[in-house]
């Protein structure tokens, strides 16, 4: 015990050594480097901080040397707020460097865009006066936002919930009738779920960007529906609200779109909706002739399970795009209505291991009873129609139907390009997957060459050597002239939402 207590003594007796400034310095003469010259706080939201960034300072000489003062030039009431060597403040005053030492210059930031006139916020950190000062820039775009928070019990200060269909979220709201308009005249910030009530349609502006926080999304009632009415030179954008460029491309940061069961006549043009769990979770069949999503011209990647989730629903897709994801990029389950024409789902997610093809359709769903018995339902397929279509992926397998008997199974496949490459021979006695079968499969190409221009950053534009230029059905092309950048294809139609092109000189 006598050796713990004396080893425990040491670590002290060091720890408190270290503290003591026992070294000479000489005063600061002006040559201190820098990692930087200028440090960019990227782009934040009005009156929400930044991230932490840092500034290296860097003493090159054979002596230490002590700074007389280090500030922002903008004083106290600079928005800029600094950690220098562990202490927080904005004028700092003797500060020692070793000699051929550095130390550390954290900065972060909070701006009210109301209270400054220039959205670019600017300020210098000042090492030193006189002769020997010298600076490192910092700059900040500065977004005004519409903010959209769930309200909180003035009494307990508890956080509203949404309670919606016998789900409670811990945090949300339903929208009110003047906020069912999203423009394009601010960003719009969304913390927790917003609920589009019975009755009612939220509309998104072209143009509009919706950033959602962290455990946050939207949430379409029975009987309620979404406009989103993006164009060609104004898509909408649905985000998360890091916008950081490390987190541009993170999966996960938000939760959902989901369009309830019972909602109606949900319209999707051209909007990209990025980096969440799932890009949409369609419920049920909401009207006897309507689809309960039509998407067109739109993108949905880096969602961290599932791009579109559809449960016994009816989906018409139209050069829609739907890129890397961790689990499906589209599930078609529990039976229901599809149709995709002229869309790409193409998977090459990293993030971690993937088993789930890039496309699956089933007509069926599993639960336990009471009775701990494992108990299969299914549902009619109705159809499940996929016509000048791209399936791909970084996997072997990349469309599975997977068929429950006891219900109708009604699927085709036409002027498709499929990854499919069987080697171990799993899936031959599968009849739904028989691609020699023409009541199903027609005119299709089996591990044709994508030639995505890059597919793991989610850029599905393809080139000449795609295996499907050229080789789309024409009639359905003729109803869908356009492609997804605005391209004519009536002519000589390629597989996917892409007509080809070239990018050799990007």
């Amino acid at each position: 015990m006598r050796y713990t207590f004396s080893f425990i003594a040491l670590i002290l007796l060091i720890a408190m050594s270290s503290c003591r400034k026992d070294f000479e310095t000489i005063p600061n003469f002006g040559s201190l480097h820098f990692s930087k010259d200028t440090v960019y706080l990227d782009t934040v939201f009005s009156t929400i901080g930044s991230s932490t960034y840092n500034l290296k300072v860097y003493n090159k000489s054979s002596k230490a040397i002590s700074i007389p003062s280090i500030e922002l030039a903008n004083g106290t009431s600079s928005n800029y707020r600094l950690n220098v060597d562990g202490i927080p403040g904005k004028q700092f005053q003797d500060i020692d460097i070793l000699a051929n030492d550095s130390l550390y210059v954290f900065i972060e930031t909070t701006v009210d865009a109301s209270n400054i006139t220039n959205p670019l916020y600017t300020d210098k950190i000042v090492f030193d006066t006189g002769v020997n000062a010298q600076e490192v820039t910092l700059v900040t775009l500065v977004q005004d936002a519409t903010f959209l928070y769930p309200g909180r019990n003035a009494n307990t200060l508890e956080i509203d919930s949404l309670v919606i269909g016998g789900n409670k979220f811990s945090q949300g709201r339903f929208l009110n009738d003047s906020e069912l308009i999203f423009t394009n005249q601010k960003p719009y910030v969304v913390y927790g779920y917003i609920g589009v009530p019975k009755n009612k349609t939220l509309q998104i502006d072209a143009g509009a960007k919706i950033h959602f926080h962290q455990n946050s999304g939207l949430i379409v009632d029975s009987k309620a529906s979404l406009k989103i009415n993006g164009t060609l030179t104004e898509p909408v954008i649905i985000e998360g609200d890091r916008l950081e460029p490390n987190f541009s491309e993170v999966p996960g940061q938000w939760g959902a779109i989901w369009l309830r069961a019972g909602s109606t006549d949900n319209q999707i043009d051209y909007t990209t909706i990025k980096n969440g769990t799932i890009g949409i979770l369609v419920d049920s069949i909401g009207s006897p002739t309507l689809p309960t999503l039509s998407i067109k011209n739109s993108q949905i990647y880096n969602q961290s399970s599932f791009g579109i989730l559809g449960r016994e629903t009816h989906i018409k897709g139209e050069n829609l795009v739907i890129g890397n994801t961790g689990q499906i990029s589209l599930a078609a389950t529990i039976g229901g209505k599809y149709h995709f024409t002229h869309c790409t789902f193409a998977n090459y997610w990293t993030g971690s291991f993937r088993d789930d093809p890039a496309v699956l359709v089933t007509n069926y769903f599993n639960y336990t009873n009471s009775n701990n018995q494992e108990i299969t339902e299914t549902r009619d397929l109705v159809t499940a129609d996929f016509i000048n279509c791209i399936i791909d992926g970084n996997n072997n397998i990349e469309l599975i139907f997977d068929k429950a008997d006891g219900s109708q199974f009604n699927y085709s496949v036409k002027n498709s390009m499929l990854r499919f490459n069987d080697v171990n021979n799993n899936f031959t006695a599968i009849a739904e997957l028989d691609f020699e079968d023409q009541n199903h499969y027609q005119n299709n190409i089996l591990n044709g060459t994508p030639n995505f221009k890059n597919p793991f950053l989610n850029d599905f534009f393809i080139g000449s050597d795609n295996s499907g230029v050229g080789k789309a059905a024409l009639n359905a092309a003729q109803s869908i002239p356009l492609d997804l950048l605005g391209k004519d294809r009536t002519s000589s139609p390629d597989m996917g939402a892409y007509q080809h092109g070239t990018w050799l000189n990007d």
